[in-house]
């Protein structure tokens, strides 16, 4: 949001709701871009003796005189705080004017300086996949201050909120980083909705004093969530790959199928993680990274035996893993491999094993979803409903079948049509 230098203005003003003794305390009035902070210059006057029109005293005694010196000589204290500012700042306010003059520190935030503040505090706190997110929203947001703004960076107390909606009008026009994931109406929101939460910080810090974001609503636009069919589910799980990182990638997916754990909650499981259930079942016991949230999954015959084959793994055992592990990126791009070799053309990541166990695993066989919700480790059964509409979605289109069937003409009806 640019600073227009232009429209800045001056007036001193009675404020009539601080009277005092039927005086009126006189205060200093400064303008900047339509927005405007006042200062108290702790003196009074009565109304009949103020000229409203030329904004000082009325009159010719000494003492007006003396008053109007005094309040000329405040303006220009005012203007050289406000060309000093010009001088050595880029950006700045009404507000950083006032308090230049009233000799108040500097303690304005800019934007760029939270997003570097946001990102060193949740280093430790959030997953990389995650906080990289976070850096990509910030290039986004310098591409979007340097093209429309003319600017590297914007104090926190200048945003206002059609600096948002011109973000977002913004990334619908703009080329992504990366050329291979154009930018989709829920990539957009994604974006908004991480400068929201550190928008949020700087408030919750008192960075600023309100949050001029808060009325923007966010607008997601709600997807079927991708997952294998369980013929496709069989496809990947009977396909014997020669190669073994490939084999080794197909039983790590298949595990996650049957589990409806992460990627990084099958990463972190260890043997002590298998216990005893209720039931005398072996079943898995863990917290879900994501959320910290304890999670307790009966371990399914497909999931044991994938364990069995890799009990003895040296690889896995010297880190003390229950299973194999590679990094997320790579479990990725290998799966693109598997799904070529086993002609599957949906976009298999390993994410999808877990949208797999929700729909095809549980749901389809009739898992009651407040089940399927504890399964899953999800805070509000809201989450898991996303599912339940891909099987809805799937029941109608099995509906359909058996209604064409059913609304096929009979022989008796052919005839009378033809005769």
């Amino acid at each position: 949001m640019e600073t227009n230098m232009n429209t800045f203005g001056t007036i001193f003003v009675l404020k009539k709701q601080k009277a005092k003794n039927g005086k009126y305390p006189i205060y200093l009035r400064i303008t900047m871009n339509g927005r405007r902070s006042e200062v108290s210059i702790k003196r009074y006057i009565k109304e009949e003796n103020w000229n409203l029109s030329r904004g000082l005293a009325k009159g010719k005694s000494e003492e007006v005189r003396i008053l109007n010196t005094f309040l000329e000589q405040i303006r220009r204290n005012i203007v050289d705080c406000y060309q000093e500012l010009k001088t050595s700042k880029q950006t700045f306010s009404c507000e950083d004017v006032k308090n230049a003059f009233l000799g108040i520190k500097e303690e304005s935030h800019t934007l760029m300086e939270l997003f570097d503040y946001h990102n060193t505090e949740m280093s430790n706190l959030l997953e990389w996949g995650t906080l990289k997110n976070y850096f990509t929203t910030k290039k986004y947001f310098q591409h979007y201050l340097k093209t429309k703004h003319k600017k590297t960076d914007i104090h926190l107390s200048l945003l206002r909120y059609g600096f948002l909606v011109g973000f977002a009008n913004f990334m619908k026009e703009t080329k992504p980083i990366n050329p291979h994931q154009p930018f989709s109406h829920n990539t957009i929101m994604k974006h908004v909705e991480r400068f929201k939460k550190i928008m949020n910080l700087a408030y919750q810090n008192e960075w600023l004093e309100k949050d001029p974001f808060k009325k923007f609503k966010l607008s997601f636009i709600k997807k079927d969530i991708e997952h294998l069919t369980e013929s496709e589910l069989n496809k990947i799980e009977k396909k014997k790959f020669k190669i073994e990182r490939l084999e080794c990638i197909k039983d790590l997916f298949i595990f996650s199928c049957y589990t409806g754990l992460s990627y990084i909650d099958v990463h972190n499981l260890k043997n002590e993680n298998i216990i005893i259930g209720i039931d005398g079942r072996k079943w898995i016991s863990t917290n879900r990274k994501k959320t910290d949230k304890s999670v307790m999954v009966p371990i399914l015959p497909q999931a044991m035996k994938i364990i069995t084959k890799y009990k003895n793994d040296p690889i896995a055992n010297s880190k003390g893993k229950l299973l194999p592990s590679y990094s997320n990126q790579r479990l990725n791009s290998y799966l693109k491999e598997i799904a070529d070799v086993c002609r599957i053309k949906k976009k298999l990541t390993f994410h999808m094993a877990r949208h797999t166990f929700a729909t095809t695993v549980t749901l389809s066989n009739g898992i009651p979803i407040e089940t399927v919700s504890k399964l899953l480790g999800h805070s509000n059964i809201k989450t898991t409903q996303i599912y339940a509409r891909v099987i809805e979605s799937k029941i109608s289109s099995d509906m359909d079948v058996l209604y064409k069937k059913f609304n096929k003409p009979t022989s008796n009806q052919l005839k009378l049509k033809s005769s």
